[in-house]
């Protein structure tokens, strides 16, 4: 059944996203889906043998925080900026859709062969973002992809403007 929810999802198959959304013990499966798509970058991009256990931990770590923070993220926007009558998104549905949205991820383990890194990142980003925009439109029961578009590029502008605030009062500077 897990497998054949990822094969689904790396297809975008619809039926699949709304079977996920539907199965409330599915959440498990989407954390493991979390955690491998994020064991797959670091050995892809992060290259197997420069990286430590502790890495590894610490990033799966960092991915599970950040797939909840992006669940309730999405969940307030479509829910309050963006809503269709239909919509209606209970925590648990974002969180196993948008989990299993990040099955292309798994694929960046092919990333550690030479010169494979940047094409595999970027085609894989690109496809999680795709899956991310089919998760959403059914996770928020819209009836148009456009809405769920909508909701996932304000999600990564939001995600990035933070991301950039944190760096500038985190970053150190160096006086010569």
């Amino acid at each position: 059944m897990f497998l054949t929810r990822v094969l689904g999802i790396l297809r975008l198959d619809a039926s699949v996203f709304e079977d996920v959304e539907a199965d409330s013990s599915a959440t498990w499966q989407a954390v493991a889906v979390v955690v491998l798509s994020s064991a797959a970058s670091g050995l892809g991009v992060g290259g197997m043998f420069n990286q430590r256990a502790a890495t590894f931990v610490s990033a799966a770590g960092l991915a599970l925080v950040s797939w909840a923070a992006w669940a309730v993220l999405t969940q307030q926007i479509g829910t309050r900026l963006l809503p269709e009558r239909a919509t209606r998104a209970p925590l648990g549905q974002l969180l196993r859709t948008i989990g299993f949205a990040a099955a292309p991820g798994i694929l960046q383990v092919f990333g550690i062969f030479p010169r494979m890194t940047v094409p595999v990142v970027a085609i894989t980003s690109g496809w999680m973002f795709a899956a991310m925009v089919v998760a959403v439109q059914h996770a928020l029961d819209y009836a148009h992809i456009g809405r769920a578009i909508a909701v996932c590029l304000v999600a990564v502008a939001l995600s990035f403007g933070v991301a950039i605030v944190f760096a500038m009062f985190t970053a150190t500077t160096t006086t010569s």
